[in-house]
């Protein structure tokens, strides 16, 4: 029997018998089955469709047909290891040295974004010769030992904080220390990432690299203030070691854009560069979108960190990192993005979607803060506007809501409480419409009929 033909409940017992309870669903209490997708939709078992609103992977679109065509054509003709000379590898690494700053020229290719942050992690201390990582809190930067590590939303329910890993405080300005009235938040908060490499080096410690993401996702959708990551590592010395926090330590910065990358913030290809033309990391991680669902991973680096590397005379082989076909998949996704003017449409959708989201900031106390750039938004759910307590029983209860209402939204943050908006880019104008609609009949419902967060139990 097809798997698309198999009853659901079927489905359903055969996972919980064959696959660890640890790889979990979305909406485990009422899975939704998928056996198809195209464009921002999704379809299940019976023909239903949903608005995509999770899924940052298919960037361009599920199943896009000329990523489709291309894997299928190079698949017809070559497929193997990238220890051969071949065109693809070489044409995709120029095409992304072109949306990147002249400084980032160096590419090493992958298969997955936890391969490609550890491979920086590597790169990051074969360069400086320290182990220590500055991160910020509540991070997630992958799945693998050496990740976990530095993952805070992770390692602090396992084997707690390692004492090679430094934590920052995440740049949120709605829920921090520093918030929206603070006269220069992005000092403030570069100034505790200073504290926390000082108390580093107070105890003997030596730092390899200032990890984060251009914009903190599982964090909570996190926008940080403008200037945060030149105050946190000055862009205007060289990228050897300068005189301020970070590269001052002997340190690196490596920006992580796995989940925002690629046009998603709409006003510049990259999300580091929001933070300003003259910043530029020395070591940029990317994945999930550049493959649209292919497995394809990259890091870029600098000249200096890639020599360095390249000095300990060991190579760097990835069996399928580089592949001709992942990278014509690369390509495909770059021609689509160019050819469809995604990243411009990011832009009109997101801010188009922002607006929307706003007028439910006025019209429903629960709606405590809507932000985001291009087509990374988030909304921050909360109890009581006096204290900002997360209102996380609440959003688990409006997301499993709008599932019923074939909209596919997930929560993130720390307090579980923040909507997520992360939607294939050719999400359009009339999603943004629909989805709106949906969210603001689903509040008002419950702003009529719920009382407490005790009534907000999903029923089994």
């Amino acid at each position: 029997m097809a798997a698309d033909q198999r009853p659901k409940a079927d489905t359903l017992a055969l996972r919980q018998r064959l696959i660890s309870s640890s790889c979990r669903l979305f909406f485990p209490e009422d899975p939704v089955k998928i056996v198809r997708a195209q464009g921002q939709y999704m379809y299940d078992e019976q023909g239903a469709e949903y608005i995509d609103c999770i899924s940052n992977v298919a960037h361009v679109g599920h199943c896009h047909p000329l990523v489709v065509q291309a894997a299928h054509e190079q698949n017809q003709v070559l497929n193997t290891n990238s220890r051969y000379l071949h065109d693809n590898i070489v044409d995709y690494a120029q095409r992304l040295s072109e949306t990147l700053p002249e400084q980032l020229c160096v590419f090493y290719f992958l298969n997955s974004g936890s391969e490609a942050n550890d491979l920086a992690l590597r790169l990051a201390r074969h360069y400086t010769g320290h182990q220590d990582v500055v991160v910020l809190d509540h991070a997630y930067h992958g799945h693998l030992s050496s990740l976990i590590d530095i993952s805070p939303y992770k390692f602090r329910n396992l084997d707690g904080q390692k004492e090679w890993v430094h934590v920052a405080p995440l740049p949120d300005t709605y829920r921090g220390p520093y918030r929206e009235d603070h006269p220069n938040p992005a000092m403030a908060y570069a100034n505790e990432v200073k504290r926390v490499v000082s108390s580093a080096q107070e105890k003997g410690r030596k730092i390899a690299a200032f990890f984060a993401e251009s914009l903190p996702s599982v964090g909570g959708q996190i926008i940080p203030p403008a200037g945060y990551f030149s105050q946190v590592a000055d862009p205007r010395v060289s990228h050897l070691l300068c005189h301020r926090h970070i590269r001052k330590a002997g340190g690196v910065f490596v920006a992580d854009e796995i989940q925002v990358g690629f046009g998603r913030v709409g006003k510049h290809f990259w999300a580091f560069q929001l933070q300003g033309k003259d910043f530029v990391p020395d070591i940029v991680t990317m994945g999930k979108s550049i493959g649209n669902g292919h497995p394809v991973a990259c890091v870029a680096a600098t000249q200096p960190v890639a020599r360095a590397f390249e000095a300990t005379g060991v190579e760097y082989f990835n069996t399928f990192g580089g592949s001709p076909v992942s990278c014509a998949v690369g390509l495909a996704v770059l021609n689509v993005l160019e050819k469809e003017q995604l990243q411009d449409h990011a832009t009109s959708v997101g801010s188009f979607l922002m607006e929307l989201l706003g007028q439910q900031k006025i019209k429903h106390p629960i709606v405590g803060d809507v932000r985001g750039v291009g087509l990374f938004i988030g909304v921050d759910l909360i109890k009581d506007e006096a204290t900002r307590t997360p209102a996380t029983e609440e959003a688990a209860y409006l997301v499993s809501r709008l599932k019923e209402n074939y909209v596919l939204l997930s929560t993130d943050g720390p307090g579980r409480n923040i909507l997520k908006f992360k939607p294939p880019m050719c999400f359009s104008l009339d999603n943004a419409r629909q989805v709106v609609a949906k969210l603001d009949a689903i509040l008002t419902d419950m702003e009529e009929k719920v009382r407490s967060c005790e009534t907000l139990r999903l029923q089994p």
